[in-house]
C-alpha cells in the first residue's frame, strides 16, 4: 500500500501521510521507523480497532481533505483525482466519497457502494460499471460507502464526530454515512476511481460482524427500513407482472409501481411491513446470541 500510495499521489499536491500502527508486534514498528518524510507515524500501545485508530490518525491531520485508507489496498493511478473531482462537484453537499474496489485476488468488483439487503443488513454493490457508464456518469449517489478508501472534508469529519468507537471493526463506516445523510449531506462513489483491496485480510476482521450489525440496526431501524424498501418493492412487484390479475390490491400495486419509479418518496405500507418483518426476524435471532 505504501509503495502504491507514493507512486500515485499527484505531483505538486501538498499533503501529509499519517500511518497509525495499531499495536503491532510483528516487526512493523521497526519498518515504520525507517520510512522518514513525508510519513508521520503514530504508535498505539494496544490494538484499539479500526474506528479508534482511524480517529486518532484523523485528529493529527492538518489538511483540508482527509483520505482514509486501509493498509491492504493497492492504489491505482488516478484514484485520488477522480475522488477529489466528485467531492468538488458535490460542493457543500458532499458527505463521504468512496470508490470502486476490486478484490485483489480475483480482480472482481467487491465494492461499488452499499445498499440495504432483504434482511435489513448493509451489503456491497458488486456490479461492474462499464467504461461507457463511468465516462458518462462518473458519480453514483449511495447511502453509504466502505471506509476502506474514502475522502471527506476535514470540517465534515469534525462536524460528524468521526467514527463511533462502540463499533468494533465493522459498520462504523455505515454509521458515519448515515449520520452524514441525517445532516443533509450526499454520499457517493467515484466510479472512475478503482483500487485493489485485499478484502478482510486483517486477522479477526469478521469476529464481531453480527454484534456490529445489531448495533447499527437498533440505532437506525427506521432509516434502514426505508433504505431497504425499494429492493423489496422490486422483489414483490416483478413476479406478478406476467399476470396482473395476481395483484391482491390494485391500488397498492400502483403505489408500489410509482414508488419503484421514484415518483413517490415513501414506500407503500405493504412494502414497509415486509421489510420490517425481515428486520424483526434478525432482531429475534440476535437476541438469542450470547452477549459479550
Amino acid at each position: 500500500m505504501v509503495a502504491s500510495l507514493r507512486a500515485t499521489i499527484p505531483r505538486g499536491l501538498s499533503h501529509e501521510i499519517i500511518l497509525v500502527d495499531d499495536g503491532s508486534t510483528d516487526g512493523t514498528r521497526e519498518w515504520l521507523a525507517g520510512l522518514g518524510e513525508p510519513f508521520r507515524v503514530i504508535l498505539n500501545e494496544r490494538n484499539m480497532g479500526f474506528g479508534a485508530a482511524t480517529n486518532r490518525g484523523a485528529a493529527e491531520a492538518r489538511g483540508r481533505i482527509l483520505a482514509l485508507l486501509n493498509n491492504d489496498l493497492v492504489l491505482r493511478p488516478g484514484w485520488l483525482c477522480h475522488m477529489a473531482r466528485i467531492l468538488d462537484a458535490l460542493g457543500p453537499r458532499a458527505g463521504i466519497v468512496g470508490n470502486v474496489q476490486l478484490d485483489a485476488a480475483t480482480l472482481e468488483v467487491d465494492h461499488a457502494g452499499i445498499f440495504i439487503n432483504h434482511k435489513g443488513k448493509p451489503e456491497h454493490f458488486r456490479d461492474d460499471p462499464g467504461p461507457l457508464r463511468r465516462l458518462l456518469f462518473p458519480i453514483r449517489e449511495v447511502f453509504a460507502a466502505t471506509g476502506a478508501c474514502v475522502l471527506v472534508r476535514r470540517d465534515t469529519w469534525l462536524m460528524l464526530g468521526g467514527f463511533d468507537e462502540a463499533f468494533v471493526n465493522g459498520c462504523e463506516d455505515v454509521d458515519l454515512c448515515l449520520r452524514a445523510r441525517e445532516s443533509g449531506l450526499v454520499n457517493a462513489v467515484a466510479l472512475r476511481s478503482r483500487v485493489l483491496h485485499h478484502v478482510s485480510a486483517s486477522p479477526g476482521r469478521k469476529l464481531r460482524d453480527e454484534q456490529n450489525t445489531q448495533r447499527l440496526v437498533l440505532r437506525w431501524r427506521d432509516e434502514i427500513a426505508l433504505l431497504g424498501s425499494r429492493g423489496w418493492a422490486w422483489s414483490l412487484f416483478c413476479p406478478l407482472l406476467p399476470d396482473p390479475r395476481d395483484f391482491p390490491d390494485t391500488l397498492e400495486a400502483w403505489r408500489t409501481a410509482l414508488y419503484m419509479a421514484h415518483v413517490l418518496s415513501r414506500p407503500p405500507p405493504s412494502v414497509l411491513a415486509v421489510i420490517n418483518a425481515a428486520i424483526d426476524g434478525e432482531l429475534a435471532r440476535w437476541s438469542k446470541m450470547p452477549s459479550d
